[in-house]
This record gives structure tokens, C-alpha cells and sequence, in this order.
């Protein structure tokens, strides 16, 4: 007869170990993701146009609408990467340190999701998940970049773990409270970036059509979790729709089909941009674990698990397979093509690459933890690099100190930066809106050849009071000075230039 005893001191013991392992790999995620984390000024146009977009909320109460500046709003993307940030702001102060905040703590968060997801999909080794996630290049430095993608990436692993739990666990129909917790993860992730949020599913529906039938399915489209998509996820577009009734043409088209289907962004399109954009990323991002697939024993292993991904209908092997696949498949296609984009998909890779590794990683082994300890060092040495020795001309902290310097002695309340195009998407990519956190002052771009912008220039002019003018370098001053002038404002020359561009104050 067994001993409850005994039972109860097991029991004890695993509780004890699974606290100690929550507990490093907090530690671990902490140290990593707020190391150096402010250290780097913001870099243009990505991480100013986000901060800026939170900072504009903060100054004009308007949480509903993200903005480049008060009279031009940024639909480009949901608001909760807008949301975060001036919260982390508020909270924290106006300066770079709080603004990447909420990525170090999305990077904790994914790191114990996937402890979560762990240990029902590697219940022997449930930390290693987590542990090939933190120390892979790839979401290690994206949680010291400010974008949308670590919050996506957060949100999926929160539905995908109410969905593994689910749908692997003890019980013969899911629970309700996964299926919901499911629904919430993509309603945040929907939130978050929009319909590549959902692109989970992907992988989600055909391995469980595949498993237990369209019957089975359906047990997965709850009434309650649908209910609690369309609240968490919809009722901003709503609300934000009814306001701005042209934003269904506006997300329809520039955000769904330009990105889909065009090449308007010139991000890696074509046929063959995603091998630029995606092979280099998953080969370095996933360092230095897949390399130790490559010895012997390791080759054995995959096979085995290849012969078990064919053969069982039910194999997690095969459902983490699409989950991959499948999005990257769709990542591939698509002619809007970042590195950043397929982050999300190394939360399904760390589970593959766990599943795979998990007889071969021994952290008792000296050797192992040397390996690990000085790629740990190295992933913060490179953090460290980047904010000490990489000085670019986008890094926005760095302009403002310029521009602050050549405006010394001078009053104005904004600054516009008269630009050489006329495409709105130039106006988006060139303007450092960063400099918004740095100088305190609203940020303006002028598409100079678009029409009216001699007359919108003047506007900004009477509105703000003085205002510092940065010309682009091919544009003539006294072009600009003649519009400015013959509005009835006052232009003046400062004695500086800017990286060639001239330096103006306009006033009434």
C-alpha cells in the first residue's frame, strides 16, 4: 500500500523545485531585460514614432487616437503598444528607461508563459522552453526595441497557452477557463497589431479538425470566449470607428491590402525578400541552440520525433509544427517583410527546440553552464555595445542634444522638419518624432511638394507661436523664407545648419 506519507513528501519536494525554477528563470528574464535597458536613446523612425505616439497621449488626454503630433493622428496601429508606454511613462517618468519598461516586462511574462506551456509540453524538463527563449539573440534584443511585435508575442504565448493547457490536458473536453483565457490572449493580440494577431490559428485549426473532427472544433469557439474576443479585442474599433468614420477604408486598405499585396512600404518584397528578411533572423535569432541539433545523438532524437510527428494524430510535436510552419508559410508571402515580424513564431520554435534538446541540455554539467554563462555575458555585452558604440544618425536622443545646442538662447514651443517629398509615407519614415520626449516640444513633419503645405506650414506657425524650422538639405531657403513671408510671419536664420539643412525661427 503506498505511503501517503511519502506521496505528501513528493509532493512537497516538486512544489519546492517548481518554485526555485519560477524563481531563477524570474531572476534570469529580470537581469536580461533590464539590463543597459535605457542606456540606448531611442532610434528613428520605429521607437520615435511609438514613444511619441505615447507622449501625445499623455499631453492631450486622448487615449482613444494615436498621434504623430496634435493635428495628425497614426492609425497604423492598435493602441496598446500606445497604451503601455504612457502608462510606463506616467508612472515613471518622461525618459528612455520607462518607455522600454513594458518590453523588459513583456519579456519576463512570455519567458513564464512558456514555463506554463512547458509543463504540459515538456514536463521533463518544463524551464528549458523558457531557457531557449531567453537566451536566443533574436527576443533578447527585440525586448530593447520599442515596436509592437514583443507585446504580440506576449499576447500569442497568453492564447496559446490557454490553448495547449486545453487541449492537452487530463480532460476529455477542454475547460472552459483556458478556452477563455485563449480568446483573451488573441482579443490583447487582435488589439495589439491587428489580424496578425490571430495568425496562431493557423496552426490551431487544422491540428485539432485533424484530431477530434469539426465537432471537436467547435468546442474550442465557445460562446463565453467568443463573447470575451469581441469585448477585449473589438470594442476599441468600434468605439475608434464611430469616431473616425474613414478608418474601415483606411485599415482595409493601407493596412491590410498595401501590406499584403504591395510593396508601397518597401519592406523586402518580391519573391525572393522573405530569404533576406527571415532566413538571416532564424538562423542568428535562434543561436546557440541549434547547433547542438547537429551531433549524432541529437540527429537520432529528431528522427524519432519525426517518426512520432507522422504517426500520431495527437502528437504535440505536430501541432507545434504548425504553429510554426504554417504563420512563417504566411510571413513569407506577404510583401510587407521585417525581421521583427516573426517573433512571435520563436515561442513555438523555443518549444520545438526544448522538445528536441531536452535530453542533451543538463545545466548539472560544468561544461553546459560555462557554455551558457558566457553567452549570457556575451547577450549583455552586445546590449551594452549598442548604447556605448553604435552611434547612429536616427538615434533621437543624440539629435535632440544637437538641436537643443544650435537652438540655445532661442524660445519656440515645436519644431517642424520640412521635408523634400511629397508622399505622407516620407513625412512617417524621416521625422525623428522621438525628439518629442526628449525636448518636451510636439514634433512636425511638411511634405514641402504636396499641395497646400506653404499654407499648412504657416498654420503650424500661428498656432505654436515661434517655431524652430529644419529644412531638408535639398530644399532652398529662401524658397521657404518667401512662403513663410508672404504669410505675414516673421523668419529668421540661425547662423547654424543642421547635417547641411537650414536652421529657421518662425514667428507671428
Amino acid at each position: 500500500m503506498p505511503d501517503p506519507f511519502d506521496a505528501k513528501t513528493r509532493a512537497q519536494a516538486s512544489a519546492t523545485r517548481s518554485r526555485r525554477t519560477l524563481l531563477a528563470l524570474l531572476l534570469l528574464g529580470l537581469v536580461l531585460g533590464f539590463a543597459f535597458q535605457g542606456s540606448r536613446g531611442l532610434w528613428s523612425p520605429d521607437e520615435g514614432r511609438y514613444v511619441d505616439g505615447a507622449v501625445q497621449m499623455l499631453d492631450s488626454g486622448n487615449w482613444l487616437a494615436p498621434a504623430y503630433s496634435p493635428e495628425r493622428l497614426n492609425f497604423s496601429k492598435p493602441p496598446v503598444t500606445y497604451w503601455l508606454i504612457a502608462s510606463s511613462l506616467k508612472v515613471f517618468g518622461r525618459n528612455t528607461w520607462a518607455a522600454r519598461t513594458p518590453y523588459a516586462l513583456a519579456f519576463v511574462a512570455t519567458l513564464l508563459l512558456l514555463y506554463g506551456m512547458g509543463r504540459t509540453l515538456v514536463p521533463d524538463r518544463p524551464w528549458l522552453p523558457a531557457l531557449v527563449y531567453a537566451l536566443a539573440p533574436l527576443p533578447f534584443l527585440a525586448a530593447n526595441g520599442v515596436s509592437t511585435d514583443a507585446f504580440l508575442a506576449l499576447f500569442e504565448a497568453l492564447a496559446m497557452l490557454g490553448f495547449v493547457r486545453a487541449a492537452f490536458g487530463a480532460e476529455t473536453k477542454p475547460p472552459l477557463h483556458w478556452i477563455v483565457l485563449m480568446w483573451c490572449g488573441f482579443g490583447l493580440a487582435f488589439l495589439t497589431k491587428g489580424p496578425p494577431g490571430l495568425i496562431p490559428l493557423l496552426g490551431v485549426l487544422p491540428f485539432i479538425q485533424r484530431r477530434d473532427g469539426w465537432r471537436g472544433l467547435g468546442r474550442y469557439f465557445h460562446p463565453v470566449g467568443l463573447a470575451v474576443f469581441l469585448v477585449v479585442g473589438g470594442a476599441w474599433y468600434v468605439l475608434a470607428m464611430q469616431r473616425y468614420p474613414w478608418l474601415l477604408h483606411y485599415f482595409l486598405h493601407r493596412e491590410v491590402y498595401d501590406r499584403m499585396f504591395t510593396a508601397v512600404q518597401r519592406r523586402h518584397p518580391g519573391p525572393f525578400g522573405w530569404i533576406v528578411a527571415y532566413v538571416p533572423t532564424l538562423v542568428i535569432g535562434s543561436l546557440p541552440w541549434w547547433p547542438m541539433l547537429l551531433g549524432r545523438k541529437a540527429r537520432s532524437a529528431l528522427a524519432d520525433a519525426w517518426r512520432e510527428v507522422r504517426a500520431r494524430r495527437d502528437s504535440p510535436g505536430r501541432f507545434l509544427l504548425l504553429w510554426l510552419l504554417l504563420p512563417l508559410l504566411v510571413f513569407c508571402l506577404v510583401q510587407s517583410r521585417l525581421p521583427l515580424y516573426i517573433l512571435p513564431l520563436f515561442v513555438p520554435l523555443s518549444l520545438l527546440l526544448a522538445r528536441a534538446l531536452r535530453d542533451h541540455v543538463d545545466l548539472r554539467s560544468t561544461r553546459q553552464r560555462w557554455v551558457l554563462g558566457l553567452w549570457f555575458v556575451a547577450l549583455l555585452a552586445i546590449k551594452a555595445s549598442l548604447a556605448w558604440f553604435v552611434h547612429l544618425p536616427t538615434d533621437d536622443r543624440a539629435t535632440a542634444g544637437q538641436l537643443a545646442a544650435l537652438g540655445k538662447g532661442h524660445a519656440y514651443g515645436a519644431i517642424t522638419f520640412v521635408q523634400d517629398t511629397a508622399q505622407d509615407y516620407a513625412i512617417e519614415e524621416r521625422t525623428p518624432w522621438g525628439l518629442h520626449l526628449y525636448l518636451g516640444k510636439p514634433i512636425y513633419g511638411v511634405a514641402w511638394h504636396k499641395p497646400q503645405a506653404a499654407a499648412r506650414l504657416c498654420q503650424l506657425v500661428r498656432t505654436h507661436g515661434p517655431m524652430m524650422l529644419v529644412l531638408d538639405p535639398t530644399l532652398r531657403p529662401a524658397v521657404i523664407e518667401g512662403a513663410v513671408s508672404a504669410c505675414g510671419l516673421h523668419i529668421a536664420s540661425l547662423p547654424d545648419r543642421w547635417r547641411r539643412g537650414a536652421l529657421f525661427l518662425a514667428g507671428r
